[in-house]
């Protein structure tokens, strides 16, 4: 089992419409409605990949109860969200069918109070004991949730012997690289943000140097760049494929986290991380897919690279 874990999850709203024009009313043409938040995406990509997931973090109120109705109809997926007063936030993606360019409005999600706070620890805690193979921590923190909350939730990954990657930005990152993740995915505006570095490869080596042991930074359609104790890859993928990137970068953290726990080398980990976050570019919600896509662009992604000396 995986473990995923979204402390800001949501209820992800798409609307396509024809065209988006700032200050006009719009028709929309087509509205999906399914759970989000980054671990969420994360979880039901490898679930499609054929890996049983627990998803944890909070949920509360009419948003909430919607987000545990949707997850009972996710295959492979186990409800373990912990339950909150204040309610689930919802996103709202809108997609302008005649560019492609999708407009993001993000809610900031419920406060969190110090008991519930405990409460979610106790149980993400008890998931790591239940036999996670891996853990993946991913997106913001709601209101209320201490700053250095990943740097507990990765203390205790790696207290119980669980393999950790870290994907959130700002400060919940830098206060998380301290706890020494096995994985980071930031993208270059996070590593710049972190490392003050504009230039990718020296802001990864900047980043290993603050703890993570692995850095594999996103790249937009350059793809990855991975530095780790094992050596350094670059993986891009063989064309450009056009759509809605929203949730590209979890669909890469769901490959990276299933190669992993399949102990694939660095290259096909990659390599499987490149063609689901391109496959989810064509698909038209985070969390998905086009299975077609992503058959044709694994074996053609290119891996360039060295295994780092014994």
């Amino acid at each position: 089992m995986i473990l995923t874990v979204t402390l800001n999850a949501a209820l992800d709203i798409t609307y396509r419409v024809p065209a988006l024009v700032p200050h006009a009313s719009h028709r929309v043409t087509e509205v999906t409605e399914r759970p989000g938040g980054k671990g969420l995406n994360v979880a039901r990509v490898l679930a499609a990949i054929g890996h049983d997931v627990t998803v944890t973090g909070f949920a509360g109120g009419d948003t909430g109860r919607t987000l545990h109705e949707r997850l009972r109809h996710e295959p492979r997926v186990t409800d373990a969200l912990v339950p909150v007063e204040g309610a689930t936030r919802r996103t709202l993606a809108i997609v302008d069918a005649a560019t492609g360019d999708t407009t993001q409005l993000n809610e900031p999600g419920p406060t969190v109070s110090p008991a519930e706070w405990s409460a979610f620890r106790e149980s993400y805690e008890e998931s790591l004991r239940e036999g996670a193979a891996a853990v993946a921590l991913c997106g913001s923190l709601p209101p209320g949730v201490p700053v250095n909350a990943y740097a507990a939730l990765v203390r205790a990954a790696r207290a119980a012997r669980v393999p950790v990657l870290l994907d959130t930005s700002g400060e919940a990152l830098r206060r998380g690289l301290a706890a020494r993740p096995d994985i980071i995915k930031p993208n270059a505006d996070e590593l710049a943000e972190l490392t003050g570095s504009h230039e990718p490869a020296q802001a990864i080596r900047d980043a290993r140097r603050r703890g993570a042991h692995a850095v594999v930074a996103s790249l937009g359609a350059k793809g990855l760049r991975a530095v780790t104790p094992e050596g350094t890859w670059q993986a891009a993928p063989p064309r450009m494929v056009r759509g809605n990137p929203t949730g590209a970068g979890d669909s890469a953290v769901a490959g990276l986290l299933s190669g992993l726990v399949e102990e694939l080398a660095w290259p096909e980990r990659l390599a499987r991380a490149v063609a689901l976050s391109a496959a989810t570019v064509a698909a038209p919600v985070a969390g998905e897919f086009v299975p077609a896509t992503y058959e044709d662009l694994l074996t053609r992604v290119a891996v360039t690279g060295e295994v780092s000396a014994a």
